[in-house]
């Protein structure tokens, strides 16, 4: 508590009531920590300058206190405020730019004893405690440059997702995510182009990478053909260039405009009596 025991001695005459013990106490941490006080009251002054003591006027109010701060290192002003209630002091500490508070609610009879508040060796009881509760509770976090805390956030979320990333790849029963992560899209062979030409042939009807999509196809069995050509027609049942050239073609009956003998479709069979034969 180096220093402390100055500033006290210093006060003493504004100190009557335990109250201003801790509010005096609650100075100090601030002004450890890195804060000057530049005067009371909610608004700023033509007299305000940068001080570790306290101003002349800080008590008048027992009900009340309200000091204002301004860090060392920066612009940031604080406004710290204690109200009395009952037997405990309610501490309130906003950030001016930010707006952001924090709150501390401290019982004076734990912390200074009422009868000692003359005597600094005996007038705060467990002075450790107290210090711990307003470094953690009320007090902000040490201010780091902005570059800096946002490059170590940026460092620290980027290890976060590579940790889950990791952890999601090693667990046997996930169910893969319907949504592919950011990146470079993976490389999916032409089907077409060997080795994986296989099955490529349904792809394309018309048989213009050298066969059909038939696994037997009767026009590319191997077995002998007349030269019969599809793309030019057939007489009497397609006309010229309804097959597309190369097209893939499956004769449908005997090609030719004569066939040899009877055709069955147009004389009944021998002894012939029955119309449910």
């Amino acid at each position: 508590m180096a220093g402390l025991e100055v500033l006290y001695t210093c006060v003493a005459g504004n100190i009557t009531c335990p109250q201003d013990a801790v509010v005096c106490f609650v100075h100090w941490e601030l002004i450890k920590n890195g804060y000057r006080c530049i005067g009371s009251g909610d608004e700023a002054r033509s007299s305000d300058k940068k001080s570790e003591l306290l101003p002349a006027d800080w008590s008048n109010n027992k009900e009340l206190y309200s000091l204002r701060y301004k860090a060392n290192n920066s612009d940031t002003q604080m406004l710290l405020k204690a109200i009395t209630v009952d037997s405990t002091l309610i501490f309130n500490l906003m950030n001016s730019s930010t707006q952001q508070v924090s709150d501390l609610t401290v019982n004076i009879n734990d912390h200074v004893n009422t009868d000692q508040l003359h005597t600094f060796d005996s007038v705060f009881k467990d002075a450790d405690s107290l210090s711990e509760k307003v470094k953690t509770q009320l007090l902000p976090p040490l201010d780091r440059p902005t570059g800096q805390r946002a490059e170590r956030k940026s460092q620290r979320d980027e290890e976060e997702e590579a940790q889950r990333r990791r952890g999601e790849d090693s667990d046997p029963l996930r169910i893969p995510s319907r949504n592919p992560r950011q990146g470079t899209h993976p490389h999916w062979p032409d089907p077409m182009v060997p080795p994986f030409a296989a099955g490529g042939a349904d792809l394309d009807p018309f048989g213009s990478r050298g066969g059909g999509g038939m696994i037997v196809d009767p026009l590319r069995s191997g077995y002998p053909r007349s030269g019969f050509d599809p793309s030019s027609g057939i007489p009497d049942i397609l006309p010229p260039g309804a097959v597309p050239p190369g097209a893939r073609f499956d004769p449908f009956g005997p090609v030719g405009r004569h066939r040899p003998g009877p055709d069955p479709d147009h004389m009944p069979p021998p002894g012939y009596d029955d119309m449910f034969m």
